[in-house]
């Protein structure tokens, strides 16, 4: 592992080194360099042999760079290491495609990959045709303008793809909206303890471990908060310096965010300070990249189990500032569980109570099958012909209800607004 940076900047080599076991890789070395960038090999001339030795003493098979590489820069340092040498972006990108579980997930990656391909095609074919290193193996055959065309045709072809999956992603949540369902989105740094909230939230067991990017793709299931049916959605987790190439990638997936009714974003807490505060004003950087901005926030400050006595209230002070509406819980012990769906309910559509009055026929007893599902019916009545309904839900489904109720002529009346 390789960090060349800034007297101002801080150290990434550790995060750096849980993408890469999250990768599968094991790390045997690393170097960092303070200094000004080497437009050559991103670091100096005499680092560069300290590189080399430490690749053949250890056996390394390949060379990973916390800073972005240029495709020129790619082929010096292969051409030194003699080894495969890639960038932070590639890294992650390698990480996605080990943990990508569904085909739009397989798309966003394949698609990320072609885009990073073709901001350096050119360079690279004609790198690769001076003399073969590692990484530019058979690109020597190609013509550039040729490789560079057949990029963007693969590009255009996994849009067109990606294209198709967002319009049944679009589909599915008109349908969802017709239902009548409030929508929670769960975001936050990656490996802060999403999807262990998640599968506390709907008793459902999504997968959870403690390497980086565990979820890819979204997860949506219906729950109950305070005595309604609301879909709640996992998403993939954020990080520091995400690339933008990334960020558009996944856009179709992180659409969900942007239409929730409440985003919960988690924190660990169990973090340094300035780890916590750096993470979180990422993840809210990205909500707001996402088009998120305007949507409430609950902060789930997560992990607080692993705190050592008088730690919590320090924490919380230190960031009263910067997390919107904090709720302290810990999803492992299912501490302040209910505390949170509370915070998360204050900011929901707010549900009227409705009755109804009508005939009964095959047509009403589906209907009335139906509520039982989508809404929360508070009471069920039968009297002779007539099946009398008192239930909850958000305005715009008790408005289809009453559509319905009227068409079979039957008495529809609003009884009261709640919370």
């Amino acid at each position: 592992m390789v960090q060349r940076r800034l007297p101002t900047e801080r150290s990434n080599l550790d995060e750096l080194k849980s993408l890469a076991n999250a990768a599968g890789y094991t790390v045997v070395g690393s170097i960092e360099q303070v200094r000004n960038r080497d437009p050559t090999y991103q670091i100096g001339r005499g680092k560069i042999n300290d590189l080399a030795e430490m690749v053949k003493a250890t056996g390394a098979d390949k060379v990973v760079f916390d800073n972005s590489l240029t495709t020129t820069q790619v082929y010096n340092l292969a051409k030194v290491t003699g080894i495969f040498v890639i960038d932070r972006f590639q890294l992650i990108l390698e990480i996605f495609s080990r943990r990508a579980s569904t085909y739009e997930a397989e798309l966003q990656i394949h698609l990320a990959t072609l885009r990073y391909e073709l901001s350096g095609a050119k360079e690279r074919v004609k790198l690769a045709k001076i003399e073969e290193q590692p990484g530019f193996g058979g690109l020597g055959k190609y013509e550039v303008d040729v490789y560079y065309e057949t990029v963007k045709h693969q590009i255009s072809s996994v849009k067109e793809k990606l294209e198709k999956k967002q319009q049944e992603r679009l589909l599915h949540r008109v349908r969802r909206n017709e239902l009548g369902f409030s929508s929670i989105s769960l975001a936050g740094y990656t490996n802060a303890g999403k999807s262990s909230l998640f599968n506390l939230l709907t008793e459902e067991e999504v997968p959870v471990d403690d390497a980086l990017f565990t979820t890819l793709s979204t997860t949506t299931r219906a729950v109950q908060f305070s005595k309604r049916k609301v879909l709640l959605t996992d998403t993939v987790g954020f990080i520091d310096r995400l690339p933008l190439k990334l960020v558009k990638a996944f856009h179709s997936t992180l659409e969900e965010t942007i239409f929730s009714d409440v985003i919960i974003l988690v924190v660990d807490l169990s973090e340094p300070d300035e780890a916590i505060k750096r993470k979180l004003a990422c993840s809210l950087d990205t909500i707001q990249q996402i088009g998120a901005t305007g949507i409430p926030v609950v902060t789930a400050l997560n992990k607080i189990d692993l705190l050592e006595e008088g730690e919590l209230e320090h924490k919380i002070e230190k960031l009263k500032e910067l997390a919107p509406n904090p709720v302290p819980i810990s999803a492992v012990n299912k501490t302040n569980v209910d505390l949170l769906k509370r915070e998360i309910t204050r900011f929901l559509e707010g549900f009227v109570e409705v009755s109804f009055s009508v005939k009964i026929n095959d047509e009403v007893m589906s209907l009335v099958s139906q509520l039982f599902e989508r809404a929360h019916v508070q009471s069920t009545e039968y009297e002779g012909e007539f099946v009398n309904v008192v239930f909850r839900a958000v305005p715009s489904f008790a408005d289809r209800v009453k559509g319905h109720i009227e068409k079979l002529g039957g008495k529809f009346k609003l009884e009261k607004e709640s919370g």
